[in-house]
């Protein structure tokens, strides 16, 4: 970092003050002592500008020669409605109870001042947060854990708070309280840099979400609408490369099945599109934005729509933990992705997409494979069918292994494991195992 100036935080909060301190910056903090309006003038986002700004002129007078950072957040329901931080625990609680009920936007205004040039920057960052349905007894053990007074809306993303959000569109350390990434930029504009690779590319592509099917914290450099058109353009080649099944019979039966699954699985943003295609192959594949492809063969060895269920909700498995993605994003990088996610005809994004494409029918690691039939086993039973069609129809594909391994691109070589794959499905199902499955499971002979 280039500045010999001092630099001031106009404010008290822990989660800016250690976002602040992962940047590397050395600061001083000096909270203001100005009250944040709540009124809407005009837009959220000048409100917050407004207050951010505020709060750094009354900070500035003290600190000559001096960068000082004024912010300011709050969540925004609709309507005219700003909730700030929660009063008491009663208002904290009604808070949660009105977030629940439909999605909001964090707004975080920022104002970056230049105390000897008198220089002002100002920036606002907006998110939106998709929460679930809470009841009042969560909500009361929530607040045996946390204390929302101090934070906007009355809940924190990084801990405990995370478990209530379904998804964001946008900035994840908005939501935490301050958009390192905007804020990087401004101070750029007053003459401090912050050269930390892995800081730059851990804030800049600030598409974060908590992953229900993982139950994990996520940053991955695209979000759902991204995804959706990666997905797309791998979609259309697949449509070019494999002939189409379009017998009605079994693509009602395919859809049906489809349904039910998508109906209770982690992911409902998506719209999930599932194809057939006519080659005998025992294949499966899952493209990233939902969009299934079903080979024939599968239909074929399945001997019951149990095990076909379990098939499909595997494949929506890796779409719900964005197995795809992530593997795309490690094989290729942030430029490629960059390229694929353009839709042209440009030479450039035909051979992303090719490459794309190709990495479709490479393995998984073993602990993909493993959360997916573990979430497909979850979504098959809760879709209504059983979910011992899992092992039974791995069971199938073991013997199938054995008697054919030379078929290019088969269910085994893109889901491979298969015996410990069997046991680990055993286990989920019935909580136990059978000796042979332990066998399996360790390795041992």
């Amino acid at each position: 970092m280039v500045n010999r100036k001092r630099i001031v935080l106009a404010s008290n909060s822990a989660q800016r003050k250690r976002l602040l301190k992962l940047l590397g910056l050395k600061f001083i903090v000096s909270p203001s002592a100005i009250k944040e309006s709540n009124r809407i003038k005009t837009t959220c986002a000048s409100l917050v500008k407004d207050n951010a700004l505020r709060k750094a002129r009354d900070v500035a007078r003290k600190f000559p020669e001096s960068i000082v950072i004024g912010a300011d957040t709050l969540v925004y329901s609709g309507d005219k409605k700003i909730l700030g931080k929660p009063k008491d625990l009663i208002h904290a609680k009604r808070m949660l109870k009105t977030l629940s009920r439909k999605p909001q936007w964090v707004y975080t205004g920022l104002a970056v001042m230049d105390t000897t040039t008198k220089k002002i920057i100002l920036g606002c960052e907006k998110t939106k947060v998709f929460m679930n349905s809470l009841s009042d007894k969560q909500i009361d053990s929530y607040h045996r854990f946390i204390s929302p007074l101090d934070k906007a809306g009355g809940f924190d993303i990084e801990h405990k708070g995370g478990l209530f959000i379904r998804r964001i569109e946008g900035c994840y350390f908005n939501v935490v309280g301050l958009p390192v990434a905007r804020l990087c930029a401004m101070l750029r504009k007053v003459g401090v840099h912050v050269f930390s690779l892995a800081v730059i590319f851990m804030f800049s592509g600030c598409a974060t979400e908590y992953n229900l099917a993982t139950q994990q914290q996520e940053t991955l450099l695209y979000g759902t609408d991204k995804e959706v058109s990666i997905g797309e353009s791998i979609a259309r080649e697949f449509d070019k490369q494999f002939k189409i099944n379009t017998d009605i019979d079994l693509n009602e039966r395919v859809s049906n099945i489809a349904r039910k699954i998508v109906e209770v699985c982690d992911r409902q943003e998506l719209v999930y599109t599932v194809k057939i295609i006519d080659d005998d192959k025992v294949n499966a594949v899952s493209l990233p934005g939902g969009f299934i492809y079903i080979f024939r063969g599968i239909l074929d060895k399945a001997e019951s729509d149990d095990e076909l269920a379990c098939v499909i909700a595997h494949e929506v498995g890796h779409i719900t933990a964005k197995h795809a993605m992530k593997k795309i994003e490690a094989m290729y990088g942030y430029t490629f992705l960059k390229l694929l996610a353009v839709q042209s005809g440009s030479a450039n994004l035909a051979q992303g997409v090719d490459a794309a494409f190709a990495t479709m029918f490479t393995a998984y690691s073993q602990e993909d494979e493993f959360m997916s039939d573990r979430l497909g086993i979850k979504y098959a039973q809760k879709a209504g069918y059983d979910p011992n069609g899992m092992a039974n129809f791995l069971k199938r594909l073991k013997k199938l292994e054995e008697k054919d391994t030379s078929r290019e691109l088969n269910y085994w070589r893109t889901h491979p494991y298969t015996s410990k794959r069997i046991s680990a499905a055993n286990q989920e199902i019935s909580g136990g195992l059978e000796f042979r499955d332990y066998l399996n499971l360790t390795g041992e002979k």
